[in-house]
Formats: C-alpha cells, sequence, structure tokens
C-alpha cells in the first residue's frame, strides 16, 4: 500500500480553529462532522443573534462612555429667534469623542408631500445602528427661495436629529460663565407635535416661531404641554 492510500484510509483529523464565538465553534465542528445543512443554517442564526446581542451591549456601553464626555454645546450663532449651535460647532463638539469610542453618523434624507425627513444614522465599528428622524416642511421665512426653503429646514434637521440622536444639550454663551439648558422635547412629543401640525393644517416654521424656536426639537420639554395646548385650541377652532 502506497503512502498516499495509507493517508486516505486513515485521514489526519481535521484541525478546528478557535474563535471567541462558542457558537462558530459548534459550526466549524458540525461542518467537520458533515452535520445536515439544517442544522449548520440554525447555528448560523444563533451565531448572528449572539453577535448582534454583542453589537447593541458594545453600543449603549459607548454611547454611555462618551456622553460622560461629552459637554453642552455653546449657542453662538444668531438665529431668528435667538442664539443657536450650528451643526459645525456640534460636530466639532462631538466627533473626536464619538471617534475614540467606535461611534460614528451619517444623516440620509427623503422628501415627499412637500416635507422634508432628517434621519441620522448613528453607528457602531461593531454593526450596531440606530436611526433618529424628524420631518418638516420647507423654511419660506425670510423671503427664501424654493431651493433655500429646502437648505435651510435640512440644515436644521441634520442639526437637530443629531442632537436628539446623542441626547445633547446646548447653553448660551455668556462670556465663557455658560450654565446648563433645559430637557428639550423628546423624539415622541416630536411625532405627537407634528401629527397635530398636520391634523390642524399649520405651517411648521411659522408654529416655531410662535414657539421661539429654531424647530420642534428646540421646544423645552416643559413646553411641551404649552405646544400642545396651542394646537389643539387651534383644531377646536376649526371644528367650532
Amino acid at each position: 500500500m502506497s503512502a498516499l492510500e495509507k493517508h486516505q484510509d486513515n485521514p489526519a483529523p481535521v484541525a478546528i480553529a478557535q474563535t471567541s464565538n462558542p457558537v462558530m465553534d459548534m459550526i466549524r465542528q458540525a461542518v467537520a462532522a458533515g452535520q445536515p445543512l439544517d442544522v449548520i443554517r440554525e447555528l448560523k442564526n444563533m451565531a448572528t443573534e449572539l453577535a448582534a446581542e454583542e453589537a447593541q451591549r458594545a453600543f449603549d456601553k459607548a454611547i454611555a462612555a462618551a456622553k460622560a464626555e461629552i459637554k453642552p454645546v455653546v449657542r453662538t450663532e444668531k438665529g431668528h429667534n435667538g442664539k443657536y449651535a450650528d451643526l459645525a460647532a456640534i460636530a466639532d463638539a462631538v466627533d473626536p469623542i464619538l471617534s475614540r469610542h467606535g461611534l460614528n453618523y451619517r444623516h440620509r434624507t427623503a422628501q415627499a408631500n412637500g416635507a422634508i425627513t432628517i434621519t441620522c444614522i448613528l453607528s457602531h465599528e461593531l454593526g450596531h445602528r440606530e436611526e433618529t428622524s424628524i420631518t418638516a416642511g420647507a423654511d419660506t421665512s425670510g423671503n427664501k427661495n424654493s431651493i433655500q426653503a429646502l437648505g435651510s429646514t435640512q440644515t436644521y434637521l441634520m442639526r437637530y436629529t443629531l442632537v436628539a440622536a446623542l441626547g445633547l444639550s446646548t447653553t448660551k454663551d455668556d462670556d465663557g460663565n455658560a450654565g446648563g439648558a433645559g430637557e428639550l422635547v423628546s423624539i415622541e412629543q416630536i411625532e405627537q407635535l407634528q401629527a397635530l401640525l398636520t391634523e390642524t393644517n399649520s405651517d411648521v416654521a411659522k408654529f416655531c416661531q410662535v414657539m421661539r424656536v429654531e424647530s420642534l426639537a428646540g421646544i423645552p420639554a416643559k413646553r411641551f404641554s404649552d405646544a400642545v395646548a396651542k394646537l389643539n385650541a387651534k383644531k377646536a377652532r376649526a371644528a367650532a
């Protein structure tokens, strides 16, 4: 018997590479043992679920660590309703910290029925991501043309989706002695206001002017009930 025939009759055991995921080890062993495809597929699904859970835990841990380092962003830009922190200032404050913790973000834009939806996608290096979306109509204040109106809305929605996604706060510029600002409305509260605005056929930009804010996301949480009351009063007048 040749050396080759002896090798074929007594094949060397398959080496199983060690991994940090026990399910992946089980998959390798199942493949080596010739297990049925449905068994291997089920093990792969288990590995995917475990990886997703690990990625979410890592995301949550990174967000908590980053938020502990991020300071309130100073509002230095002048707007129609007072000062605000522009997107560049927010990015300068958060980008280096997010990067250190394996986090990054990007924005996705959609447009339908005259409204713009901006979605901030906050991602972690292990793959978990979460999305925060806000919708508003074009900002036609200040004699803007149609393109400028869309651009203005897009800019402030990018700003406020990022603020909402990270749970940031902004603070007044008081010559270096800034104090903390109040909590802003939540995403759920913004969605409730958007629904009322649509129901009452209200212009978002004009309503924000009444509330003296740059956007719905800039409404202080303590003024949410006041905002709802204003819209409900308008709805009641329309129904009378």
